[in-house]
């Protein structure tokens, strides 16, 4: 009787032969948010600012900053929430800005980056956003992603909600393309939303 190899066995196989073709490491996560957030029923509209999160300094929107856009639009349309059509108020506001850098031999990451925005502000004075946590390394060259989106009340100004979600992936593989890397951080960055404030998890 023959037997098949499992899925997992290939998996293995195509690992030890140099990854499997889809696979993106663990995305670490960190939030903030106030008790405004839990208070959103289903159907609140909100609208995705055109304007670059870290605003007009930044650089322009792109092609792969469209990519994170719509990424972000279906998790937040995953949460209930509405998007306003064009022209229409919304009392929500979020902006997005992502980062992509390449790592030096050494794990350092290039003084060349590209990407629009890199910041979510002042809220939660950024503490805890991506200190101490080694996401690259080993001798494959390594690029890493970043994704951060704060939502505002647009009446106020005032952050709501703000996250960052960060990972590194070999700059050859699948994984880097801008529309699987957009969603793999933005589904990681709005798993079980709006999340534990203040902590950093691991998505796998």
């Amino acid at each position: 009787m023959t037997r098949h190899p499992s899925a997992a066995l290939l998996c293995a196989a195509a690992l030890a032969l140099g990854g499997c073709a889809t696979a993106v490491p663990p995305v670490e996560v960190t939030r903030f948010h106030t008790n405004a957030v839990a208070g959103w029923a289903p159907g609140t509209r909100y609208a995705i600012a055109t304007a670059p999160l870290d605003g007009p300094g930044a650089a322009m929107p792109s092609l792969e900053w469209n990519s994170y856009r719509t990424a972000v639009d279906q998790q937040l349309q995953r949460q209930g929430l509405v998007a306003a059509g064009s022209g229409d108020r919304a009392p929500l506001l979020v902006r997005i800005s992502f980062d992509r850098s390449e790592q030096l031999a050494e794990g350092r990451r290039s003084p060349v980056s590209v990407g629009v925005g890199g910041s979510t502000g002042s809220y939660g004075s950024g503490v805890g956003l991506g200190i101490g946590i080694n996401l690259g390394g080993g001798p494959k060259r390594m690029v890493d992603l970043q994704l951060s989106v704060r939502i505002d009340d647009a009446a106020s100004g005032q952050a709501l909600w703000e996250g960052r979600a960060l990972t590194a992936v070999p700059v050859k593989a699948p994984a880097n393309q801008p529309s699987l890397a957009a969603a793999k951080l933005a589904e990681a960055l709005f798993k079980d939303f709006p999340g534990e404030s203040g902590r950093t998890i691991s998505v796998p």
